[in-house]
């Protein structure tokens, strides 16, 4: 097995991805994960990549939020569109990538995810709150390359 189906259990995917159900209940933003080996050397770039790839830069509200890994690299990026990114405080996404990284390095990556992933629910819902005809406009389920 390579480490991309050792770095997360299946229950610990699942309760990765209850916790982007938890943030999106009350927001029309989107937050997927993704997960794969390499990031070819630019975990930036490959991560807008995905972000296209994911079709992320297309919700409506321009509100996505991608957390990429690169397991192999031991890499990750956080990715926010342009509506997002506009109206999170400054600072907001390195506080958020120090919160993932601090349990990454202690070998808790599920719960550097969820807590990733709540955070960046909370300023969501803050600034992009749900109404009743939002619809989820993207999956849930953790992506893998």
């Amino acid at each position: 097995m390579s480490q991309i189906e050792d770095f997360l259990s299946q229950t610990e995917e699942e309760e990765i991805v209850e916790a982007i159900r938890q943030a999106e209940d009350s927001t029309s933003g989107e937050i997927r994960v993704h997960i794969e080996k390499h990031d070819y050397g630019n975990a930036e770039k490959r991560a807008l990549d995905v972000f296209h790839f994911l079709k992320m830069d297309n919700t409506k509200l321009q509100n996505g939020v991608l957390i990429y890994v690169a397991v192999e690299d031991r890499d990750f990026v956080i990715c926010g569109d342009k509506g997002i990114n506009e109206v999170v405080p400054e600072g907001f996404w390195n506080s958020t990538r120090d919160i993932i990284q601090n349990h990454f390095k202690a070998g808790n990556f599920k719960q550097g995810l969820v807590e990733g992933i709540l955070k960046a629910g909370e300023q969501l819902e803050k600034h992009f709150p749900w109404h009743h005809d939002d619809t989820d406009e993207l999956s849930n389920q953790i992506s893998k390359g």
